[in-house]
């Protein structure tokens, strides 16, 4: 499971020009899922995202997590995050799940993010996106569960 997480001061995702996600303050998380991905993955990256302290506390000083200073998640699926573009010009994704797997590993990551607390909104799995945010910082991180395998 690999993760793109931004902090962001707003984000929004829509599909056909219609917003399917918005959120204030808090983090847009690009999340892609590979075959090997099962529950304690999905557990450990929704802690990891939950605990996560790149918020400025009273010193600007990154001590809090996103539930720490009430931010929300937008979390979208992104299998593209498993292109492996080692040989060639065009991506491979054979490291990616299948869209079945990664559906049903999406929509168990989204509750188990709920369930640490976090106010969370999504794009749509499989559906073309685009995504707008306002990164802030800029900071962003990679996030991958490869070390657990």
């Amino acid at each position: 499971m690999r993760a793109v997480i931004q902090r962001v001061t707003e984000a929004n995702v829509t599909i056909n020009d219609q917003a399917v996600g918005t959120i204030g303050p808090g983090l847009a998380v690009l999340v892609g899922f590979s075959d090997a991905d099962g529950d304690e993955e999905i557990a450990w990256m929704a802690r990891k995202i939950a605990g996560l302290r790149i918020f400025g506390d009273e010193q600007g000083k990154m001590n809090l997590s996103v539930n720490e200073i009430q931010g929300q998640v937008l979390v979208v699926p992104n299998f593209t995050l498993y292109g492996d573009v080692t040989k060639g010009r065009r991506p491979s994704f054979t490291e990616a799940a299948s869209p079945e797997q990664a559906q049903d590993a999406f929509a168990r990551f989204i509750q188990r993010l709920k369930t640490e607390g976090l106010d969370v909104q999504t794009g749509q799995f499989g559906e073309y996106m685009q995504v707008a945010l306002v990164n802030d910082g800029p900071v962003t991180l990679i996030v991958d569960t490869e070390h657990l395998l």
